[in-house]
């Protein structure tokens, strides 16, 4: 198992590739890992993600109240968000919340990421639902994922972005890189007439092949 510094640097390392990626703007963004029962490492708000180092990183419990943060950073104004999902997952143990532009200009436009367009994204996602609106740091947000956490490893948040979250941090960071690239070719596929789906019966092969890999998480495939 890896120490909570070894944890640390890892979230520093993903803040930097959302960052980097575009995937987020100036503070925007937040990371979680479970640790333990009732401990959790998170980044903390109004700092860049793509500037951070181990320090800045702080620890809650399953409240999201303060365990230890240095310097005076506070835990992401979204934790409760977080919180939900690990409460209602128990098999989770890293949530990225990010505002990837493909993906968000589809939660902004009210448009799930239904169409079965491509094998990877149909056997990693299946499909992309979104949440109603919620107001950001309040219990909003968990109200409005409820209903899709428990099917999903991946959501959008209309009017917002996108969440993703999985046992492992970098599982958790593929979603979200997998859910903005399914986003970013469902576009230029529109822009180009419209995509040409895949039939219901390549699909039900491919989710075929999801359960013969043995993936974990939860998936449309499962239903």
């Amino acid at each position: 198992m890896a120490s909570e510094f070894e944890v640390k640097k890892q979230i520093c390392e993903i803040g930097r590739r959302i960052y980097d990626r575009g995937m987020v703007a100036s503070n925007d963004g937040n990371i979680s890992v479970r640790i333990s029962d009732n401990e959790y490492l998170c980044t903390p708000t109004g700092v860049s993600k793509g500037f951070m180092t181990p320090e800045y990183i702080c620890k809650v419990d399953s409240h999201g109240n303060v365990i230890q943060a240095d310097n005076g950073y506070k835990p992401s104004s979204e934790i409760k968000m977080h919180m939900k999902v690990y409460r209602d997952r128990p098999d989770v143990n890293a949530v990225v919340h990010a505002h990837p532009l493909y993906a968000t200009g589809f939660a902004i436009a009210g448009i799930e990421l239904t169409a079965p367009i491509m094998p990877e994204a149909v056997i990693t996602l299946g499909s992309v639902p979104i949440a109603e609106y919620g107001t950001p740091s309040t219990e909003e947000i968990p109200n409005a994922i409820s209903d899709y956490l428990q099917h999903y490893d991946a959501v959008l948040l209309a009017n917002h972005g996108a969440l993703s979250y999985a046992n492992t941090l970098l599982g958790a960071y593929h979603k979200m890189e997998s859910l903005e690239f399914y986003a970013q070719l469902l576009y230029i596929s529109k822009q180009l007439g419209g995509p040409k789906e895949l039939t219901q019966e390549q699909v039900k092969r491919l989710y075929e092949i999801r359960r013969q890999f043995g993936m974990t998480g939860r998936h449309p495939a499962d239903l």
